[in-house]
């Protein structure tokens, strides 16, 4: 969704409400497509003092897998972001972090599929306490599981310790 912010910028004092639905569902991300409900974005563009500044929150259910149990699962999210925008940077400028609009044009879908992408943790578990799969049977461990889980269930295999380890099992015996 393209902005036009010529006369915000002109006008000291002016604002513009944000409210919209942005569709990420042809996003990839972690294997898979986490965005299958769409992104609602609500937030203010405001011209204080000749000073741009952009805050808006983001609020979506992304669907996603676990990285230990592989059990899929979808998980709330709710992120505030806040930017100031130019026209233009000057040379004194350029190590400072502003969004340039050039022509006083804003691509929001951009930068909101930006700054949502790089807020979003690296690892994904369905829980802090899932304990994932057995490496030898792959069922799943009880914690953060039910019955219904086709992986789930005690595993039987025998806790093998690597040789390297033996010595210092032999003096912290079970």
């Amino acid at each position: 969704m393209k902005m036009d912010l010529i006369r915000l910028f002109d006008t000291v004092g002016m604002a513009e409400e944000i409210d919209c639905a942005l569709d990420f569902s042809k996003e990839s991300l972690y294997g898979c497509a986490p965005f299958q409900q769409p992104v609602r974005v609500t937030g203010k563009i405001e011209n204080r003092a000749g000073v741009v500044r952009l805050a808006f929150s983001v609020k979506s259910v992304l669907s996603l897998t676990c990285d230990r149990c592989l059990k899929a699962f979808e998980k709330p999210v709710e992120y505030r972001f806040s930017h100031i925008l130019v026209r233009e940077l000057s040379g004194d400028d350029e190590d400072a972090e502003f969004i340039v609009c050039a022509d006083g044009q804003l691509d929001l879908d951009e930068l909101v599929r930006a700054d949502l992408l790089l807020e979003l943790p690296t690892k994904v578990l369905c829980r802090e306490d899932c304990k994932g799969l057995c490496p030898k049977c792959g069922k799943a461990t009880r914690v953060g599981h039910t019955e219904k889980d086709g992986n789930f269930g005690p595993c039987d295999c025998k806790k093998e310790i690597d040789p390297r380890w033996q010595a210092l099992s032999d003096l912290f015996p079970d």
